[in-house]
């Protein structure tokens, strides 16, 4: 008798009699290990969602929901399911277009999908690779009995010449509506070009009237500060110094605001006179306060006057050096090590390389860096000020001068001596007089060598 059974559980899994948790042949019962059938079920209404669930849970299935036919393609290819349940009418990709880019995946194949639909149609559904097509509403006694019927091999079918018909037909449908979207698409396009454009207008427009009423307050303040209006006390010209400074952190960012939109029109003019990049270097440390306070320690490796002449617009190099040392400034903490170095490579380029101990800059977020306004932090609660236009304006600089900026993440540098394995920027310049019209060269194909 037991091996009629075993004969009979071979052809058949329904030989084996199931009572709850176990399978039993004749007084022999055993638990059963057995992995819950996966259902992806794609459909946009919350309502049947629920019901699906509610009727296939209890019966032995596990389910997961996709409200749409784009996340229901991600999570068939992420999860590969024992069988799918599509709804025809869903947002973005219909039914029948998310059939046929299931049907094209290979790690899919053999995976039953059934259409359950209240509009669809049915031939259409087999035509486009469905293997069923359960009708609205749901017959909640038979259901989840169906759904496994499709599990265990049955295939609903169509005729040849049906199936060639309604393909043709759902490929001209496909095609309306891949021309819907790219229309749609082309329509976004323009209106997110337009207001691109009136961005740059407006910042280049409120920069310019910001500017204007900045130079007699300027000016008047140098004025006072220098004793030309009359005398002051000691507290008064201490009080107007401190206004001073705000006054040209706010100058400083205008000018930015005003360079960045300008490289993004296209209307940057650049200067040419002879410069000594060392020197311009120095004079930005200068005028940085926060490399001369004492909180951070600055080491540098400047060679001596003279020896890095080129030409260029000595402002706006001056200008993109200060966000260099600005931005090396705020992202080191207090105690850590800013280095600077100038040189000149194999290649008759200038270098100049700012390099500190800080935190660097995420692997996933170097890449942006350079864009106008992007900070790698852009929350409110974030820890560092800053507009996220310095970076943009220093590599604007570089290109119009036939050069670029590179970062290093981290670092790995040493100026003398110090290691300095944060963040690393490489401004880079050519050498000698150069027509600002030429298109800007790439001083290297890899990252520059390190010095011995």
């Amino acid at each position: 008798m037991t091996d009629n059974l075993a004969r009979a559980s071979k052809k058949s899994p329904l030989a084996v009699r199931k009572r709850g948790a176990f399978a039993c042949r004749e007084a022999h019962c055993w638990p059963i290990v057995r992995a819950m059938p996966k259902i992806l079920h794609i459909e946009d209404d919350p309502a049947n969602r629920l019901l699906v669930r509610k009727l296939l849970t209890p019966a032995g299935f596990e389910v997961t929901d996709a409200a749409d036919g784009l996340e229901g393609i991600r999570l068939a290819l992420q999860q590969r399911p024992d069988l799918v349940l599509v709804d025809i009418s869903i947002p973005g990709l219909d039914g029948y277009e998310v059939t046929l880019r299931l049907r094209s995946e290979p790690k899919l194949r053999g995976v039953p999908i059934v259409a359950i639909t209240a509009e669809g149609d049915r031939d259409t559904s087999l035509a486009v690779g469905c293997d069923g097509f359960l009708q609205k509403p749901i017959d909640a006694r038979s259901f989840a009995d169906k759904v496994r019927g499709y599990l265990e091999g049955r295939r609903e079918s169509t005729s040849p010449d049906a199936t060639g018909q309604h393909l043709r037909l759902q490929s001209q449908r496909i095609v309306s509506h891949l021309e819907e979207k790219i229309a749609e698409l082309s329509a976004v396009n323009q209106r997110l070009l337009g207001a691109d454009q009136a961005k740059k207008e407006f910042y280049r427009n409120i920069s310019h009237e910001l500017a204007t009423p900045m130079t007699p307050i300027v000016g008047y303040l140098k004025l006072l500060i220098d004793g030309e209006l009359g005398d002051l006390a000691t507290p008064q010209v201490k009080a107007l110094r401190a206004m001073s400074d705000c006054v040209q952190r706010l100058r400083r960012l205008i000018d930015n605001l005003l360079d960045v939109t300008a490289l993004e029109t296209g209307r940057m003019r650049f200067a040419q006179r002879e410069y000594d990049l060392a020197e311009l270097v120095r004079q930005a440390i200068t005028r940085h306060d926060g490399l001369n306070d004492g909180r951070l320690r600055l080491v540098t490796d400047l060679p001596k006057r003279g020896t890095l002449v080129s030409y260029g617009d000595v402002e706006r190099l001056g200008r993109a050096i200060d966000q260099m040392l600005d931005n090396a400034a705020k992202f080191t903490p207090a105690g850590g090590t800013v280095g600077v170095r100038a040189r000149q490579l194999p290649s008759g380029h200038l270098e100049l390389c700012i390099a500190d101990t800080g935190a660097g800059v995420p692997p996933e977020k170097a890449s942006r860096l350079f864009e106008p306004f992007y900070q790698v932090d852009g929350s409110p609660t974030r820890a560092f000020g800053g507009t996220g236009v310095g970076l943009a304006v220093v590599r604007g600089v570089a290109l119009g001068h036939g050069g670029d900026v590179r970062l290093a993440s981290p670092g790995g540098e040493e100026i003398v001596g110090v290691p300095l394995n944060g963040a690393a920027f490489y401004f880079v310049l050519p050498m000698g007089r150069r027509s600002l019209s030429e298109p800007p060269s790439r001083p290297w194909s890899e990252p520059p060598s390190r010095p011995a």
